[in-house]
């Protein structure tokens, strides 16, 4: 099964994280010396990868280039598919191929799958808690580096939308900003007339709305705003901007929040504190 992901190198993040687990450059590095002293060359073992915890499932076309990496002919049977529901004893994926190439790529497979399930199954968590309000979940630039196209298409299979990918795809106005230029209006009409396509402009007081509205706003990001502030704020903009409510969001507040009428609510945590899915991996040697 092939994984494509703009932006995303597959190969490349398959080679740098295999060769830090094995040390590729450092003296003595580049092997795996506990599978190279114990299990002999031509050992073939199976493995089912199964989930211990409820989870929505991501990562796992990775997990199976990591395999294959290291034994191009392995078997490889993807038995769950990206953003679904599984139970806890749920099969993900069964293998069959080289012994050594599976436990050394076990770890890197494993970490990935654990992590990028354990986001999806948190960010429909939250999707799940909004109650079916019209409201879309957002997930934030709070990203491990290195991980973010990643970490952002696990929250895409838990049933969320991205936020700005990076600093290059809208201009995101905040206090500081707006420190520097001396208030809302003037920091959004100079994001206008540096000719930037979509300006998102961040507000802490319902006074502010107005000014960054006339300025050209076109996505207004209410911060810290409690829910009959943010539907306030709402009946304010009517309709002239995308709103936004960011801000004190966890599982027991999202529903009020969603509920106050903004179009989008952002939650960092999708990303920042996600714990890892309980997945693991079990082989058994073959004897054909």
């Amino acid at each position: 099964m092939g994984f494509e992901l703009t932006g995303f190198d597959l190969g490349a993040f398959v080679r740098r994280t295999l060769d830090e687990d094995l040390g590729a450059g450092l003296p003595g590095g580049g092997r795996d010396v506990t599978s190279e002293s114990v299990i002999p060359g031509d050992a073939r073992f199976s493995g089912v990868m199964d989930t211990r915890d409820a989870v929505v499932v991501a990562g796992l076309p990775i997990a199976a280039a990591f395999f294959r990496a290291l034994d191009p002919g392995m078997t490889i049977d993807i038995l769950v598919g990206e953003g679904e529901a599984a139970s806890p004893g749920t099969s993900l994926m069964r293998l069959r191929g080289n012994a050594r190439a599976m436990l050394t790529a076990e770890r890197s497979a494993l970490n990935t799958v654990q992590h990028l399930s354990g986001i999806a199954t948190l960010t429909r968590a939250y999707v799940d808690a909004m109650g079916g309000a019209d409201c879309v979940l957002l997930d934030t630039r709070k990203t491990i580096p290195g991980l973010r196209h990643l970490e952002k298409y696990a929250t895409r299979m838990g049933g969320a939308h991205n936020h700005r990918m990076g600093l290059w795809d809208a201009a995101m106005i905040k206090d500081n900003h707006v420190l520097v230029a001396g208030g809302v209006a003037e920091a959004v009409a100079r994001a206008r007339r540096a000719g930037v396509a979509r300006i998102i402009c961040e507000v802490d007081q319902i006074d502010q709305i107005e000014p960054a509205l006339e300025a050209g706003a076109h996505h207004i990001l209410l911060d810290n705003m409690a829910p009959d502030e943010l539907a306030a704020a709402v009946q304010i903009i009517a309709g002239r901007a995308a709103t936004e409510a960011s801000g004190g969001v966890n599982l027991s507040t999202i529903a009020g929040i969603a509920a106050s009428g903004v179009d989008y609510v952002s939650v960092g945590r999708l990303t920042q504190s996600a714990p890892a899915a309980d997945i693991g991996l079990d082989f058994t040697p073959l004897t054909d």
